[in-house]
């Protein structure tokens, strides 16, 4: 039943016990068990008959059950995913406190399972007990030897196989050895079974609970062992060392032929008409639950998990139980879970209060948007937020004969760029309505700036005012993109500027923020924030300069809004998900 666990049908295994415990342990029991102490009701086994010993079934009871176990495991086949290179070193045990506790009860048991079968409280009794815990004990040493060769720690596996081994190994000759050969006998038997495990999962027969080793490998060694080392006079057949260990071959031989075959056929034909293996589903699900319907903590815990993993109810809590591992879990990760339900609140209230500022924020910085009439003004602005707030701005300031702009880039984006944007913004209203020139007004604004900045922060910008009556165009750069100017026929002029960014440096002399004048004469003028000479084209790269000219004459129309309407439009439909890298101002002036 471990061998072929967490695979086969609970109906396979009441066949395989029935096939067991109703064909093959009778008939080879009675071959090697059957003799004169049965009297005249039935007759002697062959193999009793020609001197096959196995005194408390090394191989009668476990190579048969370890025979029967390899039948089954290579007609049901490994467990799914058991030797992919990604599951390695995967598959362990659900607990292997319980497995080793489980084999101390095995041990015990096996003083009234090889004591018992004396048949008489005797004197032979005494060293069927000690030659079993001494073949017990060092198998469990050779075990854990093994371990820290091949490991460099004790592994639980060879802690289990170990004793294992040994008490399997020393059934068949544990009333006829002495002490010494009992310490051989398991030591040696631990070392077949973890050598034969190794076998196994090399050429990726899955053995569950290592029953192929450790019944059928240390069995088969027990038995062998009766022949090597047995006193010859206390197993009383009467044959020499040489022929002792040819009747045992011939037993082990024959024994295991009929368990394997007999096994093997039936199961195979009974597979053929009725799949022994569960499906992958079942398999997966687990045949506690698939096979008998019944839910552990650990899964409904899983279950839990998915269903806060697909849901997002923070609200959902697993079961929890301090006495099972499992439970356990369930009671830290309510723990968690509350916590992160508070966490989650808290942030949501921030969350609101933020939202509730931002929304606030957007509506004051709106009111920094030109909102004059300004029909008779040949001047247009743009700008598109990469955020909830943008950390570029544009304003214009009309007089009767001429009107003030600006174009600004706040380093950064967001609130913090926004709250530059509103002092420069402010600085510029001031200084266009007292009418200062545009360098005088880039020297003001610079140091203000300076003396007031944080964290670094700076701003591009180009500021200027235009003459209604001359068409004349007179404006300061102060590290922002180069201004253009496009004639009828689509050619540029480029206007660029070796002054520092505003803010970086206080400035003693306005000479450095030069004033560039150019009459328009039916040209129209352009400035822009790197929002547009950083979009992306169509091969989904940065436009720059000249792809900004590109998309300014694709655009171009006497009707200044439709085209900053049609330029602005493009750059967001070939950002990536629609969404700008960041925020996209245009300003022109001109007819």
């Amino acid at each position: 039943s471990g061998a072929v666990a967490e695979r086969l049908k609970f109906i396979g295994y009441l066949v395989i016990t029935i096939l067991a415990t109703g064909i093959i342990y009778p008939i080879v029991g009675h071959w090697a068990w059957s003799s004169s102490y049965l009297g005249e009701a039935m007759n002697k086994g062959w193999l009793a008959s020609i001197g096959f010993v196995d005194f408390a079934g090394s191989t009668i009871v476990h190579s048969v059950g370890g025979w029967i176990a390899l039948s089954g495991i290579l007609i049901l086949g490994p467990r799914i995913g058991k030797f992919s290179i990604a599951n390695k070193g995967k598959f362990t045990g659900s607990s292997f406190p319980l497995a080793v506790l489980g084999t101390l009860i095995l041990w015990f048991g096996w003083f009234g399972f090889n004591g018992g079968s004396n048949g008489a409280m005797d004197d032979a009794v005494p060293l069927i007990l000690i030659n079993t815990f001494l073949a017990a004990s060092f198998g469990l040493l050779t075990g854990l030897v093994i371990s820290f060769l091949i490991h460099k720690k004790p592994d639980p596996i060879y802690i289990v196989l170990g004793p294992l081994a040994g008490l399997v190994a020393i059934t068949a000759a544990c009333n006829s050895v002495n002490s010494l050969l009992a310490i051989i006998i398991g030591i040696i038997g631990s070392i077949i079974a973890i050598i034969v495990a190794k076998i196994l999962d090399r050429f990726e027969i899955d053995d569950v609970v290592g029953a192929v080793p450790v019944h059928l490998a240390a069995g088969i060694w027990g038995t062998l062992a009766v022949g090597f080392f047995s006193d010859l006079e206390i197993i009383g057949t009467g044959l020499t060392r040489f022929e002792q260990i040819k009747v045992q071959i011939i037993g082990i031989a024959s024994i295991g032929a009929f368990s394997f075959i007999v096994s093997f056929i039936l199961l195979k034909i009974l597979n053929s008409f009725y799949p022994l293996r569960v499906s992958p589903l079942h398999e997966q699900v687990g045949l506690n639950i698939a096979e008998h319907g019944a839910a552990s903590i650990e899964h409904d815990l899983i279950s839990i998990l998915d269903k806060q993993s697909t849901s997002g109810d923070l609200k959902i809590r697993g079961p929890q139980d301090p006495f099972t591992a499992g439970g356990v879990i369930g009671l830290y990760y309510n723990k968690l879970m509350s916590k992160l339900e508070t966490s989650e609140a808290e942030k949501n209230k921030w969350r609101k209060r933020i939202s509730s500022e931002i929304d606030l924020a957007v509506k004051v910085q709106e009111n920094f948007i030109p909102k004059r009439n300004l029909e008779n003004y040949p001047v247009q602005g743009i700008n598109i937020p990469a955020r909830e707030v943008s950390g570029d701005f544009f304003g214009f300031h009309p007089h009767n004969e001429s009107v003030y702009f600006i174009i600004a880039d706040v380093a950064g984006k967001g609130i913090h760029a926004g709250m530059v944007m509103a002092k420069a913004s402010t600085l510029f209203k001031v200084l266009a309505q007292d009418r200062v020139d545009p360098d005088e007004m880039m020297l003001h604004m610079n140091n203000d700036l300076f003396n007031t900045k944080t964290g670094g922060m700076f701003v591009t910008s180009i500021l200027g005012v235009y003459d209604l009556i001359t068409e004349e165009v007179s404006w300061a750069n102060g590290g922002h993109l180069p201004a253009l100017i496009r004639d009828q026929t689509g050619k540029f002029e480029e206007y660029e500027s070796k002054a520092p960014p505003l803010g970086v440096i206080f400035q003693k002399n306005k000479k450095i923020y030069m004033t560039n004048k150019k009459k328009l004469n039916g040209k129209r003028f352009y400035v822009f924030t790197d929002g547009l000479s950083e979009s992306l084209d169509e091969n989904n790269k940065e436009l720059g300069i000249t792809g900004a000219k590109r998309i300014i004459n694709k655009h171009f129309n006497s009707a200044v809004k439709i085209e900053l309407t049609n330029i602005s439009k493009e750059v967001v439909d070939k950002s990536r998900k629609k969404i700008l890298s960041d925020d996209l101002t245009i300003v022109t002036i001109g007819k």
